[in-house]
């Protein structure tokens, strides 16, 4: 490690069980920096319990990941580490909890200014109740004065995104298409969403209906596209969308047990069967729907992690190993289509902006809450307005040739009415 050190740029650590960073990449204060380039350090998913304040002798650092370790407190000398515009601390059973629901719902300028005034009880937190009262009073004068001109007000109203491009993204998810996929059902478009909040009240119950009613609708009952959500922390890249035949494809259905994609076809055809029986009704419900959208096929599409183990078997079901929870913070979202590339994007614009929506209710639903008003008030998000972050992601062919980049800067037009994407 200290032979490369003046070139060092980036060290990967992540899921080694390590109890503390390697000796010699944090050196005493004061000493000269044995790293002067490296930009990212990524070691979470170990058993670090210490980040010391000789972090700061990191000069380019502008990537830390350390998340999933058994840290109890942060360093206030994160603060001074010139260049970090991103650090991911979740997942750690810290001390101070008003630090801990900062590291999971604040952006990274937020938490290193918290840590920069001390911490608990000091600097932004003293007075954070009150300025969120102070703007929400200041916005109601100014309501009843009549001085807010309309279109600053439309445009306020308008729910935030920005765009991450993957030369900005130091570990960019990639999909991997198979050419089999071509002749079963031939486009995929995917993209990670990172920000949203499925914790309070029925905010999840509320997230899962929305993706059924877009099935039924933009998607025209599953005929056109199909929609995947999942837990981006349980999906384990890379990915490859490809294609098995029935009696190999194993998957583990939402609230299911692990079965062959044949088998599951045909329980759910008996189910369908006993349904109708019961009800004496013509129609079909549930999953049983789209069960003939896979006749005459003699492979059936997937979407395969880096363990082989199938995440998503489009048009029946995702699996239970990436399923989304209340917990759950960023997401990993996919539409496939037998039909079109655009139809995938159009119906990927759509879910996006639909979960902005649900997001932003849900915050506003929160307001009242005086914990969760001093957190809004932490993050800098008087107005509720923090932007969700979509980051791109590519899909390229077996030999690594790009297919599709989702958002290009065409992306997301269908929704630009509602919608104000940075880019």
């Amino acid at each position: 490690l200290a032979r490369a050190a003046p070139q060092l740029q980036e060290l990967l650590l992540s899921g080694n069980r390590l109890r503390a960073l390697p000796g010699g990449l944090l050196p005493p204060a004061g000493s000269p920096a044995p790293f002067p380039l490296l930009s990212r350090l990524d070691a979470a998913d170990n058993e670090v319990a210490e980040l010391g304040a000789d972090i700061a002798a990191l000069p380019a650092l502008k990537s830390l990941d350390v998340a999933n370790n058994q840290l109890r407190e942060l360093p206030a000398a994160l603060a001074d580490c010139p260049r970090l515009k991103e650090a991911n601390f979740r997942g750690n059973q810290l001390r101070d909890k008003r630090l801990e629901k900062m590291v999971n719902g604040c952006q990274t300028k937020a938490i290193l200014e918290y840590l920069r005034a001390g911490g608990r009880g000091k600097g932004k937190v003293e007075n954070a109740r009150e300025e969120v009262r102070k703007k929400k009073r200041e916005k109601q004068q100014k309501k009843d004065n009549g001085d807010v001109e309309q279109d600053e007000v439309e445009e306020a109203s308008k729910l935030l995104v920005k765009v991450l491009h993957v030369s900005e993204n130091p570990a960019p998810l990639v999909v991997k298409v198979s050419p089999g996929v071509k002749d079963v059902r031939a486009f995929i478009v995917c993209c990670v969403l990172k920000g949203v909040n499925l914790k309070p009240g029925n905010a999840l119950k509320k997230f899962l209906t929305m993706q059924t009613k877009l099935h039924e609708d933009i998607c025209e009952k599953r005929t056109v596209a199909t929609i995947a959500t999942h837990d981006l922390q349980l999906v384990k890249a890379p990915l490859t969308y490809d294609v098995q035949p029935p009696d190999e494809l194993k998957i583990m259905p939402l609230g299911r047990k692990e079965i062959k994609a044949k088998d599951l076809l045909h329980q759910l055809q008996l189910e369908a069967e006993e349904q109708r029986k019961q009800k004496k009704r013509q129609n079909i419900s549930g999953l049983h729907k789209y069960l003939q959208l896979l006749d005459g096929k003699d492979n059936y599409p997937c979407l395969v992690d880096a363990e082989g183990a199938v995440i998503s078997f489009p048009p029946i079901t995702n699996s239970d190993k990436t399923k989304i929870r209340k917990e759950t913070r960023d997401l990993f979202l996919e539409v496939t289509s037998d039909t079109s590339l655009q139809i995938c994007k159009d119906v990927m614009d759509t879910l996006i902006l639909k979960i902005a929506e649900l997001n932003r209710s849900t915050l506003e639903n929160k307001e009242g809450s005086g914990s969760d008003m001093e957190l809004d008030a932490l993050c800098g998000s008087g107005n509720l307005n923090l932007p969700l972050v979509v980051e791109q992601v590519r899909v390229v062919d077996m030999d690594g040739n790009l297919k599709v980049l989702y958002p290009s800067k065409t992306d997301l037009a269908t929704v630009s009415s509602l919608l104000t994407v940075i880019r």
